[in-house]
């Protein structure tokens, strides 16, 4: 009898176990499918999150880890040729993983990736102004009377430039050199030698494009038998951006991070090396064969290399009087920096400034903080516009026609004068020769980019805006002038990301004869004293002053002043805008998807 009993419970255990056991296994399916998708979604996460600072300007290492509670994702960054970033995230929930590729690459275009970017004049604040976002100066950042900066502010060091080596006439130049068209000339060489050893500070090509070709990178390199070697000459990571090349010729700069002292008499090469060739989409330099310290080449960085019995058009700067950057000292100083420890400093010099983030410099101190000078001097940028990209913005001006008449200007043109003074002036592209006037009541709408060769002026309670259907996009309005912007109101499309860009090619005010164009004795190439919208302004041979408490997006000038409690609030989107013709924006993505 018990024999049945246990015999009978068997059969019932074996059934339980029969029913029970694809349960259990259909549940731990599930548990396994929702980490993986976890794991999934994890590692989309951290690649977003790399992809938007990217993007965006912000600060990222080469590695990088996000964690939720006890799961992580781990992502790493590789830059290659200096225009394609490569971006792997793996996600990792209960050693479940999922990894995720991303691809991006520089499109042509031009960007504002800080607040406030000047050149060697530097920026120069009071009065209890504001920059909600960073500075990068090329000069000094000095500041009096309560100023604050929310983000990271940069003095990067320079010193007086002289030309030691040049081949840049006839303009325009007898002959041209295609490069990166085949692969027999994917990369562009030219042989040179210094007259001095002061270092090296910049590079300039006189160079234009056909198609959309991607960024290049640019080498210093020894001589191997009349050919570049594939010794490099330490120049830090440079790249030649493909935004900055237009279909017309113009000098590019290219600007050395680090900055090597050469042997005067030695011969040495200077390359323009692509990762890729594309007979649609490619390079040409100006060129002679007059140069008689040096000769162009093309072919492939560490292959062959072909003689073009020319010479290509470049200019080559030293440092005058210097032996480093940290010779050509520049200072932060007299400013608060930052906010709950994030927000830092770098310049070789820091002195009277509150900094809430790192303390990078040379020399300085902050209470208990002391330098930390790992990083030793920062390296000069190049400002967002090359000459090329100001003249392709002139071209379209000029190519939509001369604006007259009194159905544009309503109120009145005269001597090639342009004024607007009342609410539905509309035009653009196109050119006028005299200046622009927007007075009280006029609204000018800005439907393309549109020259003006005299002055802008704007005066309290005009407008200029960007119509509706501009969507995303931004227009340009440049003066080869002064502008004044005075009290008026300014504004895009109304779409996020769509901004007016107001542009100076003034110099003043370095020139004796520019005029006083306001009452504080001002004689800037831009000058914003009222007024706000969504605007970015650009006088980068010129001095920028902001005055007034003014509220705008972002500032370029050689010299950039900000006074009277003016506030400038950096808006992502300038990192990568885009315009309804022209050029256009930043980092792109290339490809996205899982990968092992």
């Amino acid at each position: 009898m018990l024999i049945v009993v246990v015999f009978f419970l068997f059969i019932i255990l074996a059934i339980i176990t029969g029913l029970v056991s694809p349960t259990i296994r259909e549940f731990k399916n599930a548990r396994v499918n929702l980490d993986s998708k976890q794991s999934y979604f994890l590692a989309e996460s951290g690649i977003e999150d790399a992809m938007f600072r990217i993007i965006k300007g912000k600060t990222i290492g080469s590695s990088e880890v996000l964690t939720l509670g006890a799961n992580t994702a781990t992502t790493e960054i590789a830059t290659t040729g200096g225009n394609i970033k490569s971006i792997s995230t793996v996600g990792d929930v209960l050693n479940y993983q999922r990894k995720i590729n991303l691809s991006l690459t520089t499109g042509a275009g031009v960007a504002f990736n800080y607040g406030l970017q000047s050149g060697t004049g530097g920026v120069i604040m009071d009065g209890g102004s504001q920059v909600n976002g960073n500075i990068y100066s090329n000069g000094n950042i000095n500041a009096t009377g309560g100023v604050d900066i929310t983000g990271t502010a940069v003095a990067a060091s320079n010193a007086t430039l002289v030309l030691d080596q040049g081949n840049e006439t006839p303009i325009p130049p007898s002959s041209s050199i295609n490069f990166r068209n085949l692969s027999a000339s994917q990369d562009f060489a030219q042989s040179f030698q210094v007259s001095s050893s002061s270092p090296i500070y910049k590079i300039q090509f006189y160079i234009k494009k056909v198609g959309s070709p991607s960024d290049a990178t640019v080498r210093l390199v020894t001589n191997n038998s009349g050919s570049p070697s594939t010794t490099p000459v330490n120049i830090g990571t440079v790249s030649l951006s493909g935004g900055q090349v237009t279909s017309n010729y113009g000098w590019l700069d290219v600007i050395l991070p680090t900055q090597p002292s050469l042997t005067p008499g030695t011969t040495y090469w200077i390359i323009i090396d692509n990762n890729t060739q594309n007979a649609s989409n490619y390079y040409i330099i100006g060129a002679n064969n007059t140069y008689s310290a040096g000769a162009a080449k093309v072919g492939k960085y560490s292959g062959a290399w072909t003689a073009t019995n020319l010479d290509g058009y470049f200019r080559l700067y030293t440092m005058q009087g210097v032996t480093s950057l940290i010779g050509g000292a520049t200072y932060v100083g007299g400013v608060q920096i930052g906010d709950s420890g994030v927000g830092d400093a770098w310049a070789t010099v820091v002195k009277g400034a509150s900094v809430a983030g790192q303390l990078y410099c040379q020399v300085g101190y902050f209470n208990n903080k002391t330098c930390d000078t790992s990083r030793g001097a920062p390296p000069p940028v190049p400002l967002p516009y090359s000459d090329a990209n100001i003249q392709s913005w002139k071209d379209e001006g000029a190519a939509g026609g001369i604006i007259t008449g009194a159905t544009k200007c309503h109120g009145g043109y005269a001597n090639g004068d342009c004024h607007v003074d009342w609410a539905d002036g509309t035009f653009g592209p196109g050119q006028i020769t005299g200046n622009l006037l927007v007075d009280g009541g006029g609204t000018l709408t800005l439907t393309g980019t549109v020259w003006v060769q005299g002055t802008i002026t704007v005066t309290g309670g005009g407008e200029i805006r960007l119509p509706a259907n501009f969507s995303q996009n931004s227009a340009t309005l440049i003066s080869d002038k002064q502008v004044l912007l005075g009290g008026g109101s300014y504004s895009g499309s109304g779409a996020p990301g769509s901004y007016l860009f107001v542009v100076s090619t003034s110099e003043c005010p370095d020139y004796a004869s520019c005029p006083i164009i306001d009452s504080n004795d001002n004689r800037a190439a831009i000058i914003v004293s009222g007024g706000s919208g969504t605007i970015a302004v650009n006088a980068q041979s010129g001095m920028v002053s902001l005055l007034g408490g003014i509220h705008i997006n972002a500032a370029v000038g050689e010299t950039i002043r900000i006074t009277g409690g003016s506030e400038v609030t950096y808006d992502q989107g300038l990192a990568s805008p885009s315009f309804q013709n022209g050029p256009s924006g930043a980092w792109v993505v290339d490809s996205w998807g899982e990968g092992q």
